[in-house]
C-alpha cells in the first residue's frame, strides 16, 4: 500500500513540474510556445523568424519579408520599424518594436501593439539591417505605401519603383491606379505601369501594346526599359536557326571567318585555332627521318602540306587537337549563323525595335532644336559682347582693342554692388545702369585722351588701345586679384527650361537672350528716333557734308565711343553671371567680337546681328562635329571665315559711306 502511495505521489510531482517551470520563467523561449495558435499571424511569422531577423542577410531574407508583408495590417509598421532600426532583441531574446526615451526605450510588441514595458539602452540589442536587406525592405513596403492616404507616401513609394520594381509590384500598382485620386501621382503611376509592364508581364501580347503606347516618347525612363529588350547575341546553329532571331548571318556578309569560329568554339562546337608558332614547334617536335606524319620536311613549304602532317600527328595522338586552316574553313561552312535578341519573344523585341528606332529619329530632330537653341544663345551673347565694338568701328574706323577690358570692366561692377547690395535680383538691377555709366565714361576719357589724337591712324590706334588692355587687365589684377571672383545670378534664374530629356536651356541664357533683344530694340530707337541717332548716322555716311550741316564730328565721335563702351558694360554683367569673372574674362570674347564685326558688316547694327548669328551657330556646329577637340572647332571656325571674306570682305551686309570707303 505505502508503495502504490508513493507511486501515486511522485507521479503526481513529476506531472506539476512543466507548470512550475512555466510559472517561474514565462519568458524563457520554448519551441512549443512558438508554434501554439495563439499568437496572431504577425507573431507566428516572427517568432519563426526570429533569428534570420535579427541577423538578416540580402540573400537570405527576402522569404521572411514577404511573409510578414503578407500577415496582417500590423505588417507595415513592423516592416518600416525594421527598416528603420527600431527593432531590436530584449534581454529574453523577443523581438520588440523600440522607442526612444530618455532613459532609454518604451517596448512594444511588433504583432499586437501591446506595451511590454521600459528597458535601459544596454539591455537592448538593436537589429541593424544593411543597405541591402532595407532595400528589400522598402520593395515590400510600397505595396501598402501605393495606397497610403499621405501623397508623400505614395511619392516615395512611386520612386521607389521606379528604382527596382519587380514583376511583384505590377497587381499592387494596377489596384492602386483605380483608387488614385490625385493627378499627377496617377500620371506618374499609369506610366510606371506600362514600364513595368514592358519589363514583367507575362503576356507579350500586354508588353507589345505598352510599347506601341508610348509612341516615340523621349523618356529616359522608356529607353531604359526598351534597350535591354533590343540587346542581341550571335549563335551557331548546326541546321535550322531557331528562337528570337533578329537576322540571320551569312559568312562574308556581316560575319568573317574569324568571327563565325570564334563561336564555335565559345560553343564547343569545334576545337581552339592552331596559331602558327604552335604548328611550328609542333612539326619541329615530331621530325622522324626526315618526315612529319608521312610528309617529307622538304615538302613542308605550303601551308597545305604542313595543316596535312599536322593532321596526321593528331591522328597518331602525338599533338593536342587543334584546328588548322583547312579545319577552321570547313567547319565554319558547316554551321549556320544568326543574331538572337537576348528577350526570348521575338515579337516584343522587334516592337521594341520599331519604338526604338522612332524614338532615336525624334531625338535626332530634338538634338537639332537643341542645338539651334544653344547656338542661339551663344550669337547673343556674342552680340552683346560685339554691337559696343560695331558702334565704335563702324562710326569711327577705330580698332579698340581694348573692348574686352570694358566688359571685364562691367562684370567687376556688378561684383562689386552684390558686395553692398545683397539682394542679387536689386544688385543685377542696379548693376546694368551702372556699369553702363561706368563704363561711358570710361570709354568718353580713353577717347579724349588718347583716340581723338590718332583718327586717320589705324596703326597707331591698334597698338594704343592694345597697350591700355594690357594696363587695365593689370590694374584689375591689382584690385581684385588674380582669382575669379562670383557674380552670383537671382535664384529665379537658376535651373533650366527643360521641354523633353534632350531639349533645355538654362534661365541665364533666356535672360541674356532677351536683353539682346532689349538692347537691339533700343539700338534702332536711338539711331531712327532721336536726334543723336541722326546726327551718328550722317557722320557715318559723310562726315564732311555732316560738319558743313552744323554737326560736331568730333562730339559725335566721343559720344559714339562712349555709347560703345557703355554698351560693353552691359554685356560684361551679363556674360559674368555665367562665366568666371577675372582679369581675362574680355579677352576671352574680343577675337570673336571682331569676328563678329567684320563678317557681319563694319557699322550695320542688322549686320551684327548676322554675324553673331553666323559664327554662333557655326561655332556650335563644328563643336557637334567635333566635341572632343574644342581647340580644332575654333581653328575651323577661324579658316571658314577667313575663306568666307575672300568672297565677302564687306561682310554680310556692307555698310556704305565712311566706312565702307575706309
Amino acid at each position: 500500500m505505502r508503495t502504490i502511495l508513493f507511486a501515486l505521489t511522485a507521479a503526481l510531482c513529476l506531472g506539476t513540474l512543466p507548470l512550475a517551470a512555466q510559472t517561474t520563467a514565462p519568458n524563457a523561449p520554448d519551441t512549443a510556445q512558438v508554434a501554439t495558435p495563439a499568437l496572431s499571424p504577425l507573431g507566428q511569422v516572427i517568432a519563426q523568424n526570429a533569428d534570420a531577423i535579427k541577423k538578416p542577410s540580402r540573400q537570405t531574407i527576402a522569404p521572411v519579408i514577404a511573409a510578414i508583408g503578407a500577415a496582417g495590417p500590423r505588417a507595415p509598421i513592423v516592416l518600416q520599424a525594421w527598416a528603420d532600426r527600431a527593432l531590436g532583441v530584449d534581454a529574453t531574446g523577443a523581438i520588440v518594436l523600440l522607442e526612444t526615451t530618455q532613459d532609454g526605450y518604451a517596448l512594444t510588441d511588433p504583432a499586437t501593439g501591446a506595451v511590454i514595458g521600459a528597458a535601459k539602452t544596454s539591455e537592448i540589442k538593436e537589429i541593424k539591417p544593411n543597405s541591402g536587406v532595407r532595400g528589400l525592405i522598402a520593395s515590400a513596403l510600397v505595396e501598402f505605401q501605393l495606397q497610403d492616404p499621405d501623397p508623400k507616401l505614395r511619392q516615395a513609394a512611386l520612386t521607389s519603383l521606379a528604382r527596382d520594381g519587380a514583376s511583384e509590384h505590377l497587381t499592387p500598382l494596377r489596384a492602386s491606379i483605380e483608387t488614385e485620386d490625385d493627378p499627377a501621382l496617377l500620371a506618374q503611376k499609369t506610366r510606371l505601369e506600362r514600364l513595368l509592364t514592358i519589363r514583367f508581364d507575362p503576356d507579350p501580347a500586354e508588353r507589345i501594346a505598352a510599347i506601341d503606347g508610348f509612341g516615340a516618347d523621349l523618356g529616359l525612363d522608356l529607353r531604359g526599359a526598351l534597350n535591354p529588350l533590343t540587346v542581341t547575341t550571335r549563335k551557331a546553329f548546326e541546321g535550322e536557326p531557331s528562337g528570337s532571331i533578329k537576322s540571320e548571318l551569312r559568312l562574308g556578309r556581316g560575319l568573317t571567318e574569324t568571327e563565325a569560329y570564334d563561336l564555335l568554339v565559345a560553343q564547343d562546337l569545334a576545337p581552339a585555332r592552331l596559331t602558327r608558332p604552335a604548328l611550328i614547334a609542333a612539326l619541329e617536335a615530331n621530325i622522324v627521318e626526315g618526315t612529319v606524319g608521312g610528309v617529307a620536311v622538304a615538302d613542308l613549304d605550303t601551308a597545305s602540306a604542313r595543316d596535312t602532317a599536322y593532321t596526321a600527328l593528331e591522328t597518331s595522338g602525338l599533338v593536342p587537337v587543334a584546328a588548322t586552316d583547312d579545319e577552321v574553313s570547313a567547319a565554319t561552312r558547316a554551321f549556320r549563323y544568326a543574331e538572337l535578341y537576348a528577350e526570348p519573344d521575338q515579337e516584343v523585341a522587334e516592337a521594341a525595335e520599331r519604338a526604338l528606332t522612332k524614338i532615336a529619329t525624334k531625338v535626332g530632330a530634338m538634338q537639332a532644336v537643341d542645338l539651334s537653341l544653344d547656338a542661339l544663345s551663344l550669337a547673343s551673347i556674342y552680340f552683346l559682347a560685339a554691337i559696343g565694338l560695331a558702334i565704335t568701328f563702324g562710326v569711327m574706323g577705330v580698332i579698340n582693342m581694348a573692348h574686352g577690358e570694358f566688359i571685364t570692366m562691367g562684370a567687376y561692377t556688378g561684383y562689386v554692388i552684390q558686395l553692398f547690395v545683397p539682394d542679387y535680383t536689386l544688385a543685377i538691377l542696379i548693376a546694368l545702369p551702372v556699369a553702363f555709366a561706368i563704363t561711358f565714361a570710361a570709354g568718353v576719357g580713353m577717347e579724349r585722351l588718347v583716340i581723338r589724337h590718332l583718327y586717320k591712324r589705324p596703326l597707331e590706334t591698334l597698338l594704343a588701345t592694345f597697350g591700355i588692355s594690357i594696363a587695365l587687365q593689370q590694374l584689375f589684377k591689382n584690385i581684385f586679384g588674380t582669382q575669379a571672383r562670383p557674380l552670383t545670378s537671382p535664384a529665379w534664374l537658376d535651373g533650366a527650361l527643360s521641354f523633353n530629356d534632350v531639349v533645355s536651356i538654362s534661365y541665364i541664357r533666356i535672360a541674356i537672350f532677351i536683353l539682346a533683344l532689349l538692347f537691339l530694340a533700343l539700338f534702332l530707337f536711338i539711331m531712327k528716333r532721336t536726334r543723336l541717332g541722326l546726327e551718328v548716322r550722317a557722320v557715318t555716311q559723310n562726315p564732311s557734308m555732316a560738319a558743313s550741316m552744323g554737326i560736331n564730328p568730333d562730339r559725335i565721335n566721343m559720344l559714339t565711343f562712349g555709347l560703345g563702351s557703355g554698351i560693353a558694360g552691359v554685356a560684361g554683367v551679363a556674360i559674368g553671371l555665367f562665366a568666371k569673372v577675372t582679369s581675362e574674362l574680355g579677352s576671352d570674347y574680343i577675337v570673336q567680337s571682331f569676328m563678329t564685326v567684320v563678317v557681319g558688316g563694319v557699322g550695320n547694327i542688322w549686320g551684327t546681328l548676322a554675324g553673331a548669328t553666323l559664327i554662333g551657330f557655326l561655332q556650335k556646329g563644328i563643336e557637334f562635329l567635333n566635341p572632343s577637340n574644342t581647340l580644332a572647332a575654333q581653328t575651323y571656325m577661324i579658316i571658314f571665315i577667313i575663306v568666307f571674306i575672300q568672297f565677302r570682305p564687306r561682310g554680310i551686309i556692307a555698310l556704305k559711306g565712311r566706312a565702307a570707303g575706309d
